[in-house]
């Protein structure tokens, strides 16, 4: 089976049009990110002034000891909510690119069955052993593939459910040390009066 000048320019046509599509996948990546770090170098700068005024505005030690303690936790937040914002611009590029990648992939493969059939058809007399270890052999590869794809789909929604486990437990660590400063402070409060 040999191809036309036409089905070849149809393959690299539809290749590029993918090489183009995932690049611009990837560059909205990239913006995302770019995008969310502007915001959260805008913010901690804002915040930072903001806490540096209220820092200096303390009248005692006390406050100021307040004023810190409950700081604590927003901050912690902050790191946790950026956390999962990266997490979801990495996770919806990779999905995207695999997306593309399991597309592109049964289309070929119906190409290559595609073409075993029309080989098949046209062999010569005495080649059906031959025909059936190449068939054979393509059942065994998608069949492998498919199993690497499953679990690596398991192992993705694991790697996600431990980030949510993570995190959650980060935003519990995280309030009860504010609480643990907060408590603090207010049982300093007695003893330096």
């Amino acid at each position: 089976m040999s191809f036309t000048p036409e089905q070849v320019a149809a393959a690299q046509k539809a290749n590029l049009e993918t090489l183009f599509g995932l690049t611009t996948k990837a560059f909205e990546g990239v913006e995302k990110l770019v995008e969310l770090n502007l915001q959260v170098v805008k913010a901690t700068f804002a915040e930072n002034v903001d806490n540096a005024k209220k820092a200096l505005s303390a009248k005692d030690a006390q406050e100021f000891l307040a004023i810190q303690s409950s700081l604590i936790q927003p901050v912690a937040e902050k790191a946790l909510a950026y956390s999962r914002h990266l997490y979801e611009i990495a996770s919806e590029t990779q999905s995207e690119f695999t997306k593309v990648a399991e597309s592109q992939l049964a289309e070929n493969s119906k190409k290559v069955q595609a073409l075993v059939e029309n080989l098949a058809k046209n062999a010569p007399a005495g080649s059906e052993s031959t025909v059936a270890i190449v068939k054979s052999a393509i059942s065994a590869a998608n069949n492998a593939y498919e199993s690497v794809q499953k679990a690596t789909k398991q192992a993705v929604e694991i790697a996600e459910s431990n980030f949510q486990a993570a995190a959650s437990a980060a935003t519990k660590a995280a309030q009860q040390a504010s609480a643990t400063a907060r408590t603090a402070t207010k049982k300093a409060a007695p003893a330096a009066a």
